[in-house]
């Protein structure tokens, strides 16, 4: 398989609300790209435009009162926001699946997992209510469900968090989609299952060559699974690069606020976890200049008036920051 191959471009969205306090940028001007088989983490904290990203490429932006006003997704080529309604219902599940943030909202309540398995196999993948159900149980035994035979029967409150994401996993993958979309995989479990539960959808991107988005605030759960991050700040990239690199040498403030956040065990126990002070900025009231600038413990006065755009500051590696030369000697000093 060649990586190189794009499978998934960004060019330049814009997911606009429009609110009681105005125009909202929730997304603004964004571009990325994901490549065939490839991992790639989209991480921020909360209200960065993560989810947002995600649902404006499944075309499932709530209208009112949200709208992509501009830009282009392409998908194998083709630009997303240019086919049909019935198009698009043929990729999503089919040729792009998602897992959603909250399983238990996920799923319909009163309709067995069987049927919520069965239903995409047979609307997708032409399967009869047999070959479906067969195929739903195999699913399940493959993301590790005990009983698959005797739960697929079941309904979802009668399964733990954990479980649920296991189906939500399964679910997505049922049709061997071309890219999946993880929002927030592991929010629901607590972290003995996290890791395993990124360790499935690890296993299935190798085993059906399925490239995949990783959304998270967690820099530490990305650092086994993805290539490539791209970090978010107020509906942009900040920072963008294979992940060693960007766990080495991180070039932009936010994001070694965000390393400096995950809990270490080669630091003394008595040392304060670190924190980025302030809160992300009102998407609907952007100060000017960088978006990033009043929480910023390197700002200076071009960071109040001019917005940076990303610039490579080593091979694959783009940070948007008029400092980002003097991180490396800030990280050394704080460690």
């Amino acid at each position: 398989m060649d990586i190189t191959e794009k499978i998934l471009e960004v060019k330049g969205l814009k997911t606009y609300f429009y609110t009681r306090d105005g125009e909202l940028k929730a997304v603004d001007d964004l571009y990325f790209h994901v490549n065939k088989g490839e991992s790639v983490g989209l991480v921020g904290e909360s209200a960065c435009g993560k989810s947002v990203t995600a649902l404006s490429i499944m075309r499932l932006i709530p209208y009112p009162p949200g709208i992509i006003v501009g830009g282009e997704i392409l998908f194998n080529g083709f630009d997303l926001l240019r086919i049909s309604e019935e198009e698009m219902r043929d990729i999503r599940g089919n040729k792009i699946a998602m897992i959603f943030q909250e399983p238990t909202t996920s799923l319909n309540p009163v309709l067995s997992i069987r049927r919520q398995l069965t239903e995409s196999l047979e609307l997708h993948r032409g399967m009869n209510p047999e070959t479906a159900t067969q195929e739903a149980v195999k699913l399940l035994d493959m993301v590790g469900i005990p009983d698959a035979v005797g739960r697929v029967n079941a309904y979802p409150y009668q399964f733990s968090g954990g479980m649920l994401q296991r189906i939500m996993i399964v679910m997505a993958l049922s049709c061997n989609p071309s890219l999946l979309i993880a929002d927030e995989p592991t929010t629901s479990v607590d972290v003995t299952v996290q890791a395993q539960l990124l360790e499935i959808i690890d296993n299935l991107r190798v085993k059906f060559g399925t490239a995949v988005i990783i959304i998270t605030h967690n820099l530490g759960l990305v650092a086994r699974y993805v290539d490539r991050v791209n970090v978010m700040y107020a509906g942009r990239l900040v920072e963008v690069g294979p992940t060693d690199l960007i766990f080495a040498h991180p070039a932009h403030p936010y994001t070694l606020g965000l390393l400096r956040s995950v809990p270490r065990l080669d630091l003394p126990r008595t040392r304060d976890l670190s924190v980025i002070k302030g809160l992300p900025p009102n998407l609907a009231r952007l100060p000017g200049g960088c978006p990033f600038h009043p929480r910023c413990y390197l700002v200076g006065e071009q960071c109040r008036k001019e917005r940076p755009l990303l610039n490579e500051v080593e091979d694959k590696h783009f940070s948007a920051c008029f400092r980002s030369s003097e991180i490396d000697r800030i990280k050394q000093t704080a460690t």
